[in-house]
């Protein structure tokens, strides 16, 4: 959930903002003829769902037949936060700014598909060891070994990453009506929180219930350009997140002595090709689109309503990290990059100078991909292939046989993510 708080953040909450333009470029402004000091207190409660179809590829047992899927969980994520904005005035159009969330209980849960129950789960009725033979070929075991027991259910709850920012506003239609709001800005989310651990299991240990932290430095450039035409205030932004590993990291080798069995070759941990860096977390880099306009309903002086409706186009790459697998198989997995498609309405009404109310819905389908791919090796000796038979060193120590072997991989499908906030702004 840590990789799904860094894209929507940058949509809402995180944007910046003009005093007269649409939010998404709204800016503290101090030093003004008429205003010397600006300052935006944004307060606000925020619960997102993320619910997926869990699948499991199986090779068809006929050659030239179609690659199966067979229907395993639903997974259901509930994310409920409060989060705190700050937003001040450094000069005229350029604003610094703070924030952090505080997570009260994130809450995870697997439970069967219609159709899947004991008896025919390959979850649970799994025959596949985790450390098989170095040239990669089945390994059944005498009896089956569940992956992890279903229905499961994960409790986490915590103070997030804290986040800095810095906006621009080069043109501002508040003081030249020739010209749009136009807004660039840099958000740093600094690795604050602490780090989770997947592999300890909430129940059994308390203080890692709040640990919620990806130890991952995430820098996000942006752009916003808005133009009030009439009752209209149409608006565009672009952003990309680059994220950077902060010290600390978690690898999954980290849990080698603790759950050898969640690994498919621990001893390889830690010699030559598979460091820390090299199986440790890889947070995905995101960038999107957003668009749409603000509609002014309703327009007094200090008193005014506008009604938000805009679309939102997101890419999430590849990565190894938290997905929604990781809580059950208790480790960071490599994930296929994926788009989000969606849109979301808002209403925000402004009750005096001070107070503006602001509450939104937005829902987001997420496109089909891999939640377990790890690469089974590398060449680490430089002979140019990678040789499992002749030299194990090579096999990747996160590449499990029970789940990253193609017919055995899991997918994401019918993913969404639903969003309700509601959020006051106080106006200095």
């Amino acid at each position: 959930m840590s990789r799904l708080r860094a894209v929507v953040a940058a949509l809402t909450l995180g944007a910046p903002f003009v005093a007269t333009a649409a939010d998404i470029t709204r800016v503290a402004s101090s030093f003004e003829d008429d205003d010397p000091f600006g300052m935006f207190i944004d307060v606000g409660v925020e619960l997102t769902q993320r619910r997926t179809k869990i699948v499991r590829e199986s090779l068809p047992t006929e050659a030239g037949g179609t690659r199966e899927y067979a229907n395993e969980l639903w997974y259901r994520g509930v994310d409920p936060r409060l989060n705190f904005d700050l937003a001040i005035g450094i000069s005229r159009d350029v604003e610094l700014s703070f924030g952090v969330p505080i997570v009260f209980q994130r809450t995870e849960k697997w439970d069967f598909i219609v159709g899947t129950d004991e008896s025919n789960s390959t979850i649970l009725n799994n025959t596949i060891g985790n450390n098989c033979a170095p040239d990669g070929g089945p390994c059944t075991l005498p009896s089956a070994q569940p992956l992890f027991n279903v229905p499961l259910e994960t409790l986490r709850g915590g103070v997030g990453n804290m986040r800095f920012g810095l906006a621009w506003a080069i043109f501002n239609q508040r003081n030249d009506d020739t010209k749009p709001t136009w807004v660039v800005g840099l958000d740093y989310e600094a690795p604050t929180a602490a780090k989770l651990d997947p592999s300890i299991p909430t129940d059994t240990e308390v203080d890692n219930a709040r640990n919620i932290g990806d130890r991952v430095h995430k820098y996000t450039m942006y752009t916003a350009l808005s133009r009030r035409i009439g009752i209209a205030d149409p608006y565009f932004k672009m952003h990309y997140t680059v994220p950077v590993r902060g010290p600390g990291f978690y690898s999954n080798c980290d849990q080698k002595e603790l759950s050898p069995q969640n690994l498919g070759r621990p001893q390889n941990c830690g010699i030559n090709g598979w460091d820390r860096k090299a199986t440790g977390i890889q947070a995905p880099h995101t960038g999107g689109v957003t668009f749409g306009s603000e509609f002014h309903v309703y327009n007094q002086p200090n008193r005014k309503v506008w009604l938000d409706l805009r679309a939102i186009t997101n890419y999430v790459s590849e990565g190894r990290y938290y997905n929604e697998l990781s809580g059950a198989l208790r480790k960071l997995l490599y994930t296929g990059d994926y788009m989000q498609m969606g849109g979301q309405l808002a209403l925000k009404a402004q009750v005096n100078d001070v107070l503006t109310l602001r509450g939104s819905g937005m829902l987001l389908y997420n496109t089909d991909h891999v939640l377990t791919d790890e690469k089974i090796g590398k060449d680490v000796d430089g002979n140019g292939s990678v040789d499992l038979t002749g030299n194990p060193a090579e096999i990747n120590p996160n590449f499990d046989f029970r789940t990253d072997f193609v017919s055995r991989r899991f997918y994401a499908t019918e993913s969404k993510d639903f969003r309700l906030e509601l959020s006051a702004t106080f106006s200095f």
